[in-house]
């Protein structure tokens, strides 16, 4: 046991005031859980309609809103349900930041799967929440939930309180 108190300590030092690694990582997004049956309100410079295979692209400048939450990026590709009847899923690319409530998020492209909720993020994954910075490959984000897994080369400064 005494020969491995060296390396305990060191392991507990770096997670107390230093730098910390990790492959996976839940944290709360959002101040509130997302509703994916809101409606979806798109802005942007251009729109191209497919309609033989259901899709849209809309570029230059795209913020997408729905509820509290709103995504911004370049590009934007719309996938919409066979029947027509409303969205499946969005695909941003490009750079992307999303933001709910006082969390947000950057990223090189992300995937809106509108029916679940579910929001995956890669490429350059940077999450602030207030004083809060971790960054990492890749996020998933539950927004029925109010969650996210943060995946990959996970990186945040875990800071203690100062003593009063």
């Amino acid at each position: 046991m005494a020969r491995f108190f060296p390396a305990i300590v060191l392991i507990c030092a770096a997670c107390i005031g230093g730098m910390v690694q990790a492959q996976g990582m839940q944290v709360a997004f959002g101040a509130t859980a997302q509703d994916s049956d809101l409606p979806v309100e798109v802005t942007a410079e251009n729109l191209d309609v497919d309609q033989t295979d259901g899709t849209a692209i809309f570029t230059g400048n795209v913020v997408i809103g729905q509820g509290q939450m709103r995504l911004s990026a370049p590009r934007v590709l719309v996938v919409y349900l066979q029947d027509r009847s409303g969205i499946s899923s969005l695909s941003a690319t490009g750079g992307v930041t999303l933001v709910s409530g006082e969390d947000a998020a950057e990223a090189r492209e992300a995937d809106y799967d509108v029916q679940t909720g579910m929001i995956d993020m890669a490429g350059d994954v940077l999450l602030v929440q207030g004083t809060t910075v971790l960054t990492s490959d890749k996020m998933a984000v539950d927004t029925v939930a109010g969650t996210a897994r943060m995946n990959g080369n996970v990186k945040t400064v875990l800071q203690s309180e100062a003593p009063q």
